[in-house]
């Protein structure tokens, strides 16, 4: 997993020196190879950040896919930075559920009703 997260920040860091089409080639490909991962460990684990960071990362590949087919940034040239705001809002996020409700998982709801009470 290691390896792998840390292909990804490679990625990210070789983009910055490449021609714009590229870099918005490499920022697509890391965005959708983080994305899949976090959806895919959220169908798994259900842990709260994978909600927001597999779906923001795959929304942000994308995007940047659109971005590449046009050959130019329409947000000029933040896409990195969207990424680790992307991150960052996840990790937010799971901090918050996880002093709001004491655990790490969005679970399913036994019997119907409500999400467990704020500790």
């Amino acid at each position: 997993m290691v390896i792998y997260f840390g292909a990804v920040v490679g990625l990210l860091a070789l983009a910055t020196a490449l021609p714009t089409r590229w870099e918005l080639a490499v920022d697509t490909l890391a965005s959708l190879m983080v994305g899949s991962w976090c959806a895919f460990n959220f169908w798994r684990c259900r842990h709260a950040h994978c909600l927001v960071t597999g779906a923001g990362w795959l929304i942000l590949g994308g995007f940047s896919l659109v971005e590449v087919g046009i050959g130019r940034s329409v947000v000029g040239g933040y896409e990195e930075a969207a990424f680790y705001g992307i991150l960052a809002a996840g990790i937010l996020f799971e901090w918050l559920w996880v002093r709001a409700y004491g655990t790490h998982a969005l679970t399913r709801l036994s019997g119907g009703g409500s999400p467990p009470r704020p500790r």
